[in-house]
């Protein structure tokens, strides 16, 4: 995908952010309700988010060099770790405004326009959210998806929110503020949770899913004509790159350019399929043969 578009939505991702954190805002200022403050102090956590994100698909599309041969594309997965952080410390920060609404805030005001304001914020978010997810798996960036599911739980809460304050407007129950804002602390929580957990995955070097697997196996196995066999098929995924290598084994008389040219017959054939695709194969005469793993049809 091109990286100059790629860029323009992390920076586009910033510009949503203040346009919503400042609708939000001015929620919480004409109601002076404890749960829209929460709402809205999630959206700080959107900004610094999309800065992370920005920086990190910047760092990350930048090619191998000495330092970095395998390329820079676990960039991407600190900047989502850095995001499930900053996430635990503003659900930190909502708990304890919501112990400072239990013990001494006062009701919300009732104001037309501050919901408003607030239903406006979420419809933009949702929006945003949907492009940055659908655009993120295209184009295999682990920050931008991040950043879209994220907003898709700030969604979620919001519309919670707004629902229970217009309950505690209506029957002046001002403990429901409060609560309210604990349970978008709590949903905070565990989004934080969620995307660090996902991307130490990718820290961790994970395989690839098993439908790529199967994919890699079956093109292996119609692209090897003239190999024997093939074998120890390993997979991680950084980013937007996919690692694959595998043993491929050949008739021991087999010319080495024989051999080469099925191995280019294969790696254009996962790369075709498998975008990112960085295939290394060892050849291996027959009698290294292990009679197990991809049979070449």
């Amino acid at each position: 995908m091109n990286l100059r578009r790629r860029l323009q939505i992390a920076f586009l991702s910033i510009l949503v952010g203040l346009v919503v954190l400042a609708l939000k805002t001015a929620a919480y200022l004409l109601t002076d309700s404890i749960a829209l403050y929460s709402d809205a102090l999630e959206t700080t956590v959107n900004i610094a988010s999309a800065f992370a994100t920005l920086a990190a698909v910047w760092f990350a599309a930048k090619p191998a060099d000495s330092n970095h041969p395998y390329g820079h594309d676990k960039a991407e997965y600190f900047a989502a770790v850095l995001i499930g952080v900053m996430i635990v410390l503003a659900a930190l920060t909502i708990f304890r405004a919501a112990w400072i609404g239990f013990t001494q805030g006062d009701s919300p005001h009732f104001s037309p326009m501050g919901i408003g304001l607030n239903i406006v914020a979420a419809m933009i978010n949702g929006a945003w959210a949907n492009y940055l997810i659908h655009y993120g798996r295209s184009a295999r960036s682990p920050a931008l998806v991040a950043d879209g599911k994220h907003l898709v739980t700030d969604v979620i809460s919001s519309v919670g929110v707004l629902a229970g304050v217009v309950l505690v407007m209506l029957t002046g129950w001002k403990v429901l503020d409060s609560v309210l804002a604990v349970l978008v602390g709590l949903t905070v929580l565990w989004s934080g949770w969620g995307l660090v957990k996902e991307s130490v995955g990718g820290l961790m070097d994970e395989a690839a899913s098993g439908e790529v697997l199967d994919k890699i196996r079956l093109l292996i196995s119609e692209h090897g004509q003239g190999a024997l066999e093939a074998h120890d098929l390993r997979t991680r995924t950084a980013g937007r790159s996919t690692f694959i290598d595998f043993h491929l084994v050949v008739p021991g008389d087999m010319a080495v350019e024989a051999a080469h040219d099925i191995c280019d017959r294969i790696e254009t054939a996962i790369a075709e399929d498998v975008p990112g695709a960085r295939i290394t194969i060892h050849v291996e005469p027959e009698h290294k043969a292990k009679h197990s793993g991809i049979v070449v049809l």
